[in-house]
């Protein structure tokens, strides 16, 4: 029989979903300030109807690096997950 997880065994990251346009499954991203690239993503979004420009990042997750035209994001969010 497993033995059930505990409390202290469980972590919590923050990642950064990314909604893009004619997508249904928004793009996870890991990254060091997961709170400042949503800072930053808002921004952009706020701005996306001036301009349109290429947004490339590093991250730390399955996804290493990240190319997104700022004319196709639709909605940023945080979420926090648990993991071992």
């Amino acid at each position: 029989m497993s033995q059930p997880f505990s409390n202290s065994q469980l972590k919590k990251r923050i990642s950064v979903l990314v909604f893009l346009k004619g997508t249904t499954a928004p793009l996870v991203l890991y990254v060091e300030n997961p709170v400042a690239l949503y800072d930053e993503l808002s921004q952009i979004l706020k701005l996306n109807s001036q301009t349109s420009k290429i947004i490339e990042k590093n991250t730390l997750g399955p996804v290493k690096k990240v190319c997104i035209s700022s004319a196709q994001i639709c909605a940023v969010a945080l979420q926090e997950e648990q993991y071992m």
